[in-house]
């Protein structure tokens, strides 16, 4: 009798439905796409021989961007004084949470963010604007 093979170890895999992000507060509904990630610059570090002798570790740099509809955009202004920007809100952290198939949570932090900028960009046949906004962010705290 042959062996079944489970192609899918993982089963149920986390994907778009099982995302929450948290953005000054209140969970976002208005967001069609989340980008994060970070990096540390390592180099092979090479002396006599021809293979490396060590490595080293330097700078860290952490980045990210959302795409928000426009309403959620304005709900965001509308909550500001008159004449502040995206901009101008002063730096915020972000949760983003993962459901797993075992109703456990998995949360990333995103550290102070703030918004880069902020326009739109729509076009003929349109049936939505969606807004894709650039972060600067100091750190992301992984699995928290």
């Amino acid at each position: 009798m042959a062996k079944t093979t489970i192609i899918n170890q993982f089963g149920k895999l986390q994907g778009w439905n099982n995302i929450t992000l948290n953005l000054l507060g209140r969970d976002v509904v208005g967001i069609t796409e989340l980008s994060y990630s970070d990096t540390t610059k390592k180099e092979n570090v090479m002396a006599a021989g021809a293979y490396p002798v060590g490595r080293s570790e330097s700078n860290y740099e952490a980045k990210a961007s959302i795409t928000l509809l426009k309403e959620e955009i304005d709900a965001i202004l509308a909550s500001l004084p008159k004449g502040k920007r995206l901009q101008d809100i002063e730096p915020f952290d972000m949760i983003a949470a993962y459901e797993k198939k075992d109703s456990t949570i998995q949360k990333d932090a995103i550290r102070n963010v703030e918004f880069t900028g902020n326009g739109v960009d729509v076009k003929q046949g349109d049936g939505s604007i969606a807004v894709k906004c650039e972060l600067i962010i100091s750190h992301i705290d992984w699995n928290i």
